[in-house]
C-alpha cells in the first residue's frame, strides 16, 4: 500500500496549500495550485494510470457559487440537517455549517475528498461528517437540504443523480445544484435562483471567468 492510500490526510497537506477561493472568502481550504502536478503526483503514489483529476483539490466554480448562495440565505439551512452531495474539498458543506446548518454529512465517493472534507472543516472550525458510501437511490436520511455542486459533467452520472434528486425533492426535501453550465445539466424542471460571475483558471475551464448559476430542483 503507497503512503498516500495509508494516509490521505498526509498526502493532501504534502501537495496543497490553504487558499480562499474567489467568490467565498469566508472560508479557507486546502487547495493545489495546478492541477497537472498534482493529477500526475496522485497517479504516482496510488501506482495506478489514468485516475480521475483530484476534484477535491480545487475550488470548482459550481461550488463556489452554491456556497455563496447559502452564505448570503442562510435560512435555507439554519437548524436543519444538510447533505453536501459530490462534496470534493467539503466548500459547501462547509458553507452550510457556517450559516448554521444544525448537521452536515458531505459525500464523495473518492476517500481523498473525504480527507479533504475533515481537513477543511477543522481549518474552518466546523465540525461536518464525511463519508465515502455512494449515496445515489438511497432513501433519504433525514434530510432538508441537498446541495450538490457542478456534477452535471457526464451523462450517466447526470442521468442518475436527476431522478434520485427529484424524487428526494417530490418527497419535500429542499435541492439546490451549482451549475457552471455543464453539458448535461437538465435542461427542464429546475428553477434559477441567481447568477454569479465566478472566477477560474484556464487550467480547470476554457475561460477566466464562468457565469454560473443556482438552480432550485422541482418535485418530479
Amino acid at each position: 500500500m503507497s503512503a498516500a492510500c495509508a494516509d490521505p490526510a498526509s498526502f493532501i497537506r504534502r501537495n496543497t496549500a490553504l487558499h480562499e477561493p474567489p467568490l467565498v472568502p469566508e472560508v479557507k481550504l486546502h487547495l493545489a495550485t495546478e492541477i497537472v502536478p498534482i493529477w500526475q503526483m496522485t497517479e504516482e503514489e496510488l501506482e495506478k494510470s489514468g485516475l480521475p483529476p483530484p476534484f477535491w483539490a480545487f475550488a470548482w466554480a459550481g461550488g463556489q457559487a452554491l456556497s455563496r448562495y447559502i452564505l448570503d440565505n442562510p435560512e435555507i439551512v439554519v437548524g436543519k440537517s444538510v447533505l453536501d452531495f459530490g462534496a470534493g474539498s467539503g466548500l459547501i458543506g462547509i458553507a452550510a455549517a457556517k450559516a448554521g446548518a444544525t448537521r452536515v454529512l458531505s459525500a464523495d465517493i473518492d476517500v481523498f475528498a473525504v480527507a479533504a472534507i475533515h481537513l477543511n472543516a477543522a481549518a474552518n472550525n466546523v465540525s461536518i461528517q464525511g463519508t465515502a458510501e455512494d449515496l445515489v437511490g438511497v432513501a433519504n436520511m433525514g434530510w432538508e437540504v441537498i446541495l450538490v455542486g457542478d456534477m452535471c459533467y457526464e451523462r450517466p452520472l447526470a442521468e442518475r443523480i436527476e431522478t434520485w434528486l427529484r424524487r428526494l425533492a417530490g418527497e419535500g426535501v429542499t435541492v439546490l445544484i451549482g451549475d457552471p453550465g455543464r453539458t448535461y445539466l437538465p435542461k427542464t424542471g429546475l428553477e434559477k435562483l441567481v447568477s454569479y460571475a465566478v472566477m477560474t483558471t484556464r487550467e480547470l475551464e476554457d475561460t477566466d471567468v464562468r457565469n454560473t448559476s443556482v438552480w432550485r430542483v422541482l418535485p418530479g
